[in-house]
């Protein structure tokens, strides 16, 4: 019993392995325009100054995503769907055109000299990082849940 136990854990576990191999670096460059229309627009309206350097799709097992990378040393990440996940920007900050209104006003109020260098929505959730280290997280509902100084 203790044999096919084993069996059994080393078979998983390389299976594991296989596959996390398969998924992983899997990243291919694309054209810009092969990527969802609303990715194109998302580049187009927020970062009318800046052009794509590159655009990379990712094919996971269960899902993809996009990556863009600008000349302004901006980096961007869509979901499969073209609806943007991630917008990092460290040198000139996040456009505040990307943030909700609710998400502006706070850290308007909170943070009113700080830059937003990197933002991330996941599921309605938002975790906004500034120039200063501070990093804010908000819920759905725009309340701040965490604040790291």
């Amino acid at each position: 019993m203790k044999t096919l136990f084993r069996k059994l854990t080393v078979t998983a576990f390389c299976f594991a392995v296989s596959v996390f191999n398969a998924s992983a670096d899997n990243a291919k460059p694309v054209a810009f325009n092969q990527l969802p229309a609303q990715a194109q627009q998302f580049v187009k309206t927020h970062f009318t100054d800046s052009k794509v350097v590159v655009s990379t799709l990712e094919n996971d097992i269960l899902e993809k995503s996009y990556d863009v990378a600008l000349n302004n040393g901006a980096k961007l990440e869509f979901d499969g769907k073209g609806q943007w996940t991630e917008v990092v920007c460290p040198t000139g900050g996040v456009p505040s055109s990307i943030l909700p209104e609710q998400v502006k006003s706070y850290l308007k109020s909170s943070f009113p000299n700080a830059k937003v260098t990197k933002v991330e929505r996941d599921n309605g959730r938002y975790e906004v990082n500034l120039e200063n280290g501070t990093e804010v997280t908000f819920n759905k509902k725009f309340q701040v849940t965490d604040i790291d100084l």
